[in-house]
């Protein structure tokens, strides 16, 4: 299984970008699909969240500004990121709650290599 993110760069305080991460490989069934960050020295932490059935959560920092969607026939998860800020520099992170083929499952959940998310002032 494979979660490959795009999207990613550097742009300035206002500006929006919009991130992409697809899911592939043996997946049976994916439960929900989200976005971590983690900027330099700090730990990751939640940014955005969605289950197969829609249910939302986002990390109350970016409230208002983010807005995640998904599109469960193509196993990817999207993040429009508005009204970026400085504080917004981060690596970002796909996640997923999946099952594999043959019923396994990693109990943490999976990951992708990240994107880089650079807001300059």
């Amino acid at each position: 299984v494979q979660l490959v993110e795009s999207g990613g760069g550097l742009v300035q305080a206002g500006e929006s970008l919009r991130l992409s991460c697809v899911g592939s490989g043996m997946i049976f069934k994916i439960n929900a699909m989200g976005w971590d960050r983690q900027a330099p020295g700090n730990q990751r932490e939640l940014v955005a969240h969605i289950t197969s059935g829609g249910i939302t959560k986002y990390a109350d920092a970016v409230k208002g500004r983010f807005t995640i969607s998904s599109d469960n026939a193509k196993n990817t998860v999207y993040l429009q990121m508005n009204s970026l800020n400085p504080e917004d520099t981060a690596i970002y992170y796909c996640t997923a709650e999946l099952i594999e083929n043959g019923g396994y499952y990693l109990p943490d959940g999976y990951w992708g290599q990240g994107t880089q998310v650079t807001v300059s002032s």
